[in-house]
């Protein structure tokens, strides 16, 4: 089946498509929201326990869950309508949110109601990934994908850097009531501007997901079906292999508490490191939207390994200036995954979309998780500058790995028109 049009849409098409500007305000409230979250949660568990090591434990909080929820709960998204499962997914998160945001609550229970809440993310992205393909046109794919991802980045941009001074004007309890109120509106958006439609699971095998064991038995089908997709073809593999590159330049946002008080600053510093990396990673992905395919498909290789070299620069100790400016080039470097995720778009069929976007997004959130917990246990032995060269130097060797992976796996493959269109095919990897 052949490629979609390589010269993509304006993005002002785009944004004229009515559902489309509904996922795009669902997803640009909830980003908003979550990193503030991740601000105010960073910010009091760092006060209570002046531990980088617990601090980084409880970033990493909001990425592990995905080893439980991205392979169990993404199949949802084939199995009952997407926006059903979007919308139910934000209104148990508006009451999880909400308890932990109430004042005295134990660090170990805002722990828990974390997991959850982050639980609940998989089935919700994977919906909404899986949507695009049936709200968009082939040829406004590319666009779309795009603007998906940068308002994810933007939404971090200004979740992240005005998280500082909300959290200093609201205090931790505050910005996390404010988040669940985030929630609250997206599932209202999606409600009153996109289409209900029915499951893409197939009749025979959603029909099958009867009482007791049948349903088991479905489900693990579905499950395992999204499994040996992605691992029986090389270049899935190597898509994600890219995307689990982040697990290492991730380490700065990681130590961006203990990297501010290093660098002699407060709340507002920790949001401005965390959103330096935003801030270039919506430059990037704005640039490379506009790409020919074909120069697209080349910088897949080369960026990966940029993302990670660059925070090399941080083994010197610069200041926040420069720092900020080293953040920044990474996330611009880390565009290259608005790339991996529309090949791998092309490469997966549509009733297995959401599945397999789960086990993507899984491999690429432990991966994250697993780094920020590394950096931060690091971080209390060395300084969090030497952490993030560090990290950055190990990335680069990986990146370097994952690149090389591709390249033999692209030409494999017996050409472009092996992958299908996005019509048939979705799953994001960020």
């Amino acid at each position: 089946m052949a490629m979609p049009d390589p010269r993509a849409a304006r993005f002002g098409e785009v944004l004229a498509v009515g559902e489309f500007r509904s996922l795009f305000a669902a997803q640009l409230v909830t980003v908003m929201g979550d990193q503030l979250a991740r601000v105010a949660l960073s910010i009091l568990v760092f006060d209570r326990t002046g531990s980088p090591g617990w601090a980084a434990a409880v970033y990493a909080a909001t990425f592990l869950p995905d080893l439980l929820g991205g392979p169990l709960l993404s199949g949802l998204a084939d199995r009952y309508p997407r926006r059903t499962v979007m919308v139910s997914a934000d209104l148990a998160r508006v009451v999880l949110v909400g308890l932990m945001a109430l004042p005295g609550m134990p660090l170990p229970v805002v722990g828990g109601l974390l997991v959850v809440v982050q639980v609940l993310n998989p089935p919700w992205n994977a919906a909404r990934a899986a949507l695009l393909t049936h709200v968009v046109s082939d040829r406004q794919f590319v666009s779309a994908m795009g603007l998906l991802s940068m308002v994810v980045q933007s939404g971090q941009v200004v979740g992240f850097a005005g998280g500082g001074l909300l959290v200093a004007w609201l205090g931790p309890h505050g910005a996390l009531a404010t988040d669940a109120g985030t929630f609250g509106v997206s599932a209202l958006v999606l409600l009153a501007g996109v289409r209900q439609r029915p499951a893409a699971a197939a009749p025979d095998v959603a029909s099958s997901a009867g009482a007791g064991s049948s349903r088991g038995r479905a489900w693990w089908s579905l499950v395992r079906g999204g499994m040996l997709l992605v691992w029986s073809d090389r270049r899935l593999r190597s898509l994600v292999a890219l995307g689990c590159v982040s697990g290492f330049y991730i380490a700065g946002e990681a130590l961006a508490a203990p990297y501010a008080a290093e660098l002699g600053g407060g709340s507002v510093t920790v949001g401005l490191l965390l959103g330096a990396f935003a801030a270039g990673s919506v430059a990037g992905m704005a640039l490379l939207a506009r790409v020919p395919e074909v120069y697209r498909r080349r910088l897949l290789v080369p960026l990966p390994v940029l993302a990670c070299a660059v925070l090399l620069g941080c083994a010197a100790d610069p200041g926040l200036v420069v720092t900020l400016l080293l953040f920044t080039i990474s996330g611009c470097a880390s565009a290259y995954n608005l790339v991996a995720s529309t090949v791998f778009v092309q490469l997966t069929p549509d009733s297995q979309r959401a599945q397999a976007f789960g086990l993507a997004i899984t491999a690429l959130r432990v991966s994250q998780g697993v780094g920020v917990v590394v950096a931060g246990l690091a971080a209390e032995r060395l300084g969090p500058h030497l952490v993030v060269a560090f990290a950055g130097a190990l990335g680069t060797v990986a990146a370097l790995a994952a690149c090389d992976s591709w390249r033999r796996a692209s030409a494999r493959a017996p050409g472009p028109d092996a992958a299908s269109g996005p019509g048939t095919g979705g799953a994001r990897l960020s």
